[in-house]
């Protein structure tokens, strides 16, 4: 595994650091008046998710992990677990939704994502920063109900909950920013 300085830091580098990976969210390198710069980072631990705060001295040399990122294409779902298929090999692997984290609210068959690897074990999972879905079920939009901003809840086809427009009905195709579970638009 190669060492870097931290001073080569960058936001999305992968560090293993006492046994456990991290992800760089953000740094700042930092000068004082007196004394030695230091390097103010975020860190978000890809086993959990939690995001610490680290500084380091500048200079330190830290353990840089190296992923092995491929696109795999969903499949089905079997039981709790979810089916990728290897776009190259077609080699079928199931993930646990833990490892798919909040991408799994927005999964639907033959959706294709990046997913990287460490020591063959699956770490992250990358989606499109939006994706189209069918709303399966809220309450019928009625005539005169154009209040300007006013939202209601609606399930999508893979049972996430979103608020969206009056005007949505069932059946509707909706664009969803995945980041936050926003409605963006009708489709």
């Amino acid at each position: 595994m190669p060492a870097i300085s931290t001073n080569d830091l960058k936001n999305g580098i992968t560090l293993e650091i006492d046994n456990v990976l991290f992800q760089v969210v953000e740094f700042q390198h930092v000068k004082p008046g007196k004394g030695g710069a230091f390097v103010r980072s975020k860190l978000r631990n890809l086993r959990n998710g939690a995001v610490i705060d680290r500084t380091f001295n500048a200079g330190v040399r830290v353990e840089q992990a190296m992923l092995e990122k491929k696109d795999m294409q969903f499949l089905y779902r079997d039981g709790d677990e979810y089916v990728f298929m290897d776009q190259e090999t077609y080699d079928q692997q199931n993930v646990a939704p833990t490892a798919l984290g909040d991408a799994a609210d927005y999964m639907v068959e033959n959706m294709v994502a990046l997913i990287a690897f460490y020591n063959g074990e699956i770490v992250t999972v990358e989606i499109p920063p939006s994706v189209e879905l069918t709303i399966s079920d809220t309450d019928p939009g009625v005539q005169g109900d154009r209040v300007s901003g006013a939202r209601k809840p609606a399930t999508l086809e893979t049972g996430k909950v979103i608020q969206v427009p009056l005007f949505i009905n069932p059946g509707d195709k909706v664009k969803v920013d995945t980041r936050s579970g926003d409605y963006i638009t009708r489709v």
